[in-house]
């Protein structure tokens, strides 16, 4: 059987070519590069919060409990029971990120292999379709509080119930572009090669879906970041004395009056995480267009 090569995922000057189109656009937008430098700056300090964070974050200090930011020693502050703000946020944004990342990877999983099915055998489309609506009939609160009633609250539960709402997001993108792809010549000159159906999903179809994929968990990590704070928040996510910023938040929330620093900082690091990826999600979305200038 001869096996025809996809335009946009073969290997050679011409996918080189594109990754190096991709990039020039990236580098010419300069928003994407001060997302990129934020986005980087974060995973760097996330991966390495536990050996810089200048306190331990169960650390407490009660002759110096609500600090000031710039109090010597304590550049942000201290919270109620004198433990370092920064600290707390370092340990805070790693968790979040991996809250996001695991929620991402949950819904990819599952929702990539189903919305090609979804989109490439009529057959399975209605029952994918019928499973994605019964999805979104359950709110991700809801799945999160029956998580953590049968298996506690925690890091790993507060992903799986992010993830599983995320699921029918990615089914629907998945499968609006491979029913694109399928209806173009090069699959259509697959099958009449004689390819077979894995065959054409595995190197036809899902390679050139892939820049759909990777804007859609680019944003949907977001989405994620802030679920694992909402989460925290009602108490359903990361528990203490494990740092998180939406359990920062909801202690703070108290002392709102007393010491603000204690909640703005851990709101905006959240802010500035979610609108990063955001940007970064739209510029590369931008930059992957085939239709966009050369």
């Amino acid at each position: 059987m001869t096996v025809l090569t996809v335009p946009l995922a073969e290997a050679g000057p011409a996918s080189l070519t594109r990754r190096t189109r991709v990039l020039r656009r990236l580098r010419r937008n300069p928003l994407a590069v001060v997302s990129f430098v934020v986005l980087a700056l974060a995973a760097v300090v996330a991966l390495l919060s536990p050996w810089i964070a200048p306190y331990s974050v169960e650390q407490t200090d009660f002759g110096h409990t609500f600090s000031p930011p710039g109090t010597p020693g304590h550049v942000l502050g201290t919270d109620d029971l004198g433990r370092d703000v920064l600290s707390r946020i370092m340990l805070g944004a790693r968790a979040s990120l991996e809250v996001g990342l695991l929620a991402v990877a949950t819904s990819l999983i599952i929702g990539v292999p189903l919305g090609l099915a979804a989109g490439y055998f009529r057959a399975w489309d209605a029952v994918i379709s019928r499973f994605t609506d019964l999805l979104l009939t359950f709110p991700f609160l809801i799945m999160a509080v029956g998580l953590a009633a049968i298996r506690g609250a925690s890091l790993g539960n507060a992903a799986v119930a992010i993830g599983i709402a995320q699921i029918p997001g990615v089914i629907r993108v998945v499968r609006s572009d491979t029913l694109r792809l399928k209806s173009l010549d090069f699959v259509a000159a697959a099958v009449v090669d004689g390819a077979s159906d894995l065959w054409v999903l595995a190197r036809h179809i899902l390679p050139n879906a892939t820049s759909v994929i990777l804007v859609q968990a680019t944003v949907a990590i977001p989405a994620a970041i802030l679920g694992e704070a909402v989460l925290s928040f009602l108490g359903l996510g990361i528990q203490p004395p494990a740092p998180s910023l939406g359990t920062m938040l909801a202690t703070a929330q108290q002392f709102a009056a007393r010491a603000p620093w204690a909640a703005i900082f851990p709101g905006v690091v959240i802010m500035i995480l979610a609108l990063a990826f955001n940007v970064f999600g739209d510029a590369l979305r931008d930059a992957l267009d085939p239709k966009g200038d050369r």
